[in-house]
């Protein structure tokens, strides 16, 4: 029995001799495949995407539109920044004191700016009022309606987008206009 058992050991042997030369054969033909398989170049198909329609008629008159009210808006903005800069100018070449200028236009849809400000007496406050009036005509920003005039002791001028209150310095600490309309001044602009 010992010699049938020694020879199919033997014949085993080769088997797995033979199973395992197979097998780095297998390999071999294996790694051909990935590279035959090559992914085709982009070219194709990019030509096969559909291309962008053209705007249709109504985005093209709306977008036209929204354009035309921004640059609107632009040149709104840049006429009341350059009419507030006259009103501060005029204001301080008159030697009004405590000037504030509070922003309203996302408060009120009555003006954009109110600025206050306060003359020494109640000659001051007309003169003050008197010759920003003056200024704001010579300026191209239209004629402004004013109250108060007679009185000098609270000149209201509104001009449109920025409404003025000159005061005497006594009816300035009676109403407290900026403390009403400005919660969120910084502490530096503050009058009072």
């Amino acid at each position: 029995m010992s010699k049938t058992a020694a020879p199919v050991k033997k014949a085993a042997a080769p088997k797995a001799k033979a199973t395992k030369a197979k097998k780095p054969a297998a390999k071999a033909k294996a790694e051909p495949k990935p590279k035959a398989a090559a992914k085709p170049k982009a070219a194709p198909k990019a030509a096969t995407k559909p291309k962008a329609k053209p705007a249709a008629p109504k985005t093209a008159a709306v977008t036209a539109r929204k354009k035309a009210a921004a640059a609107k808006d632009a040149a709104d903005r840049k006429h009341i920044k350059a009419m507030l800069k006259t009103v501060i100018k005029s204001l301080e070449d008159d030697k009004a004191e405590n000037i504030v200028a509070i922003d309203l236009s996302n408060k009120t849809p009555m003006a954009d700016y109110m600025v206050v400000a306060s003359g020494r007496s109640g000659r001051h406050v007309g003169a003050v009022s008197d010759h920003l009036m003056r200024r704001l005509k010579e300026e191209g920003f239209g004629l402004a309606r004013v109250e108060g005039m007679t009185q000098g002791d609270w000149v209201l001028i509104d001009a449109g987008d920025i409404v003025i209150h000159v005061f005497r310095p006594e009816v300035r600490e009676f109403y407290r206009l900026e403390k009403m309309w400005a919660a969120d001044i910084p502490e530096d602009q503050t009058a009072l």
